[in-house]
């Protein structure tokens, strides 16, 4: 029997938002990620670590953070060569973890779909531009992947794919289907890489530019000249004011501004 198989019973937790991956994909998802023998790697809710086994065994370290008591309790057993933390990722210090790792670490994770978003922001933020991880191989929901690589113009583009734009590159690794998992979820699956890199753009002011983002989008139907509205005046800043110094359009919509633009915008408010 494949050992990935046989890698303990534990059920699947539905507020953990749990689905384990089939064998034969993660037999795919390990070739993905061409592992070398010096990596050191992370991995996010090793579960019951099926792929936590055959990555331990190609890498120079394994750590894995699992949320799930009973799980995290099994897998020193069953993975006797990965360091496994009990603990939920959204509260662990990475830089502590990490303290004594001579180069970036490279992250995988299947993340659940209800905190996928959260934990997307934390690994932007504590990449520390690639210094102290290199790359996150991440599985998502198949929206979620999509408004990852979203261009502009294009209907998931949005302010996840401008965070993600600014501080990584991101592509498209693998597509799977509902039955790629057990037990198998309600939506489709993707495998997104994000590489980690200082900032494409200056953006100024990194807390003015998330504002200005989130703002608009809110709303992304609007023109620019209408929507940048609300965030102008909270910065005591006149709209055309702000359009004429960062040299946009203001007819254009949110959604078909580029990196460039929303970074041109938020120095313009300083």
């Amino acid at each position: 029997m494949n050992r990935a198989l046989r890698l303990g019973s534990g059920q699947a937790r539905k507020r953990f938002g749990q689905h384990f991956l089939e064998p034969a994909w993660v037999v795919k998802l390990v070739d993905a990620l061409d592992a070398h023998r010096d990596d050191t790697f992370l991995e996010i809710g090793p579960g019951r670590g099926a792929l936590t086994v055959p990555l331990a065994a190609r890498v120079h370290r394994l750590v894995a953070i699992e949320i799930d008591r009973d799980l995290a309790a099994a897998l020193p057993s069953r993975v006797p060569d990965a360091d496994i933390v009990r603990a939920d990722f959204l509260d662990v210090d990475l830089v502590e973890l990490l303290r004594n790792e001579s180069t970036p670490v490279r992250v995988v994770g299947n993340l659940p779909y209800n905190v996928a978003s959260p934990i997307l922001f934390k690994l932007l933020h504590d990449a520390n531009e690639g210094r102290l991880l290199r790359d996150a191989t991440l599985m998502l929901q198949k929206e979620v992947a999509d408004r990852l690589v979203a261009k502009p113009g294009s209907d998931g583009y949005g302010a996840l794919a401008i965070q993600v734009a600014l501080l990584a590159d991101a592509d498209r690794v693998l597509s799977l289907p509902p039955g790629a998992f057990r037990p198998p979820p309600k939506v489709r699956s993707a495998v997104v890489r994000l590489r980690f890199r200082p900032p494409a753009v200056d953006v100024g002011d990194r807390a003015t530019f998330e504002k200005l983002v989130r703002g608009l989008f809110l709303q992304r139907r609007k023109t620019l000249a209408n929507a940048l509205k609300p965030v102008a005046d909270s910065a005591a800043r006149s709209t055309a004011d702000l359009i004429e110094r960062a040299r946009v359009d203001g007819k254009k919509r949110p959604e078909a501004l580029t990196l460039d633009d929303f970074a041109r915008l938020a120095r313009a408010m300083l």
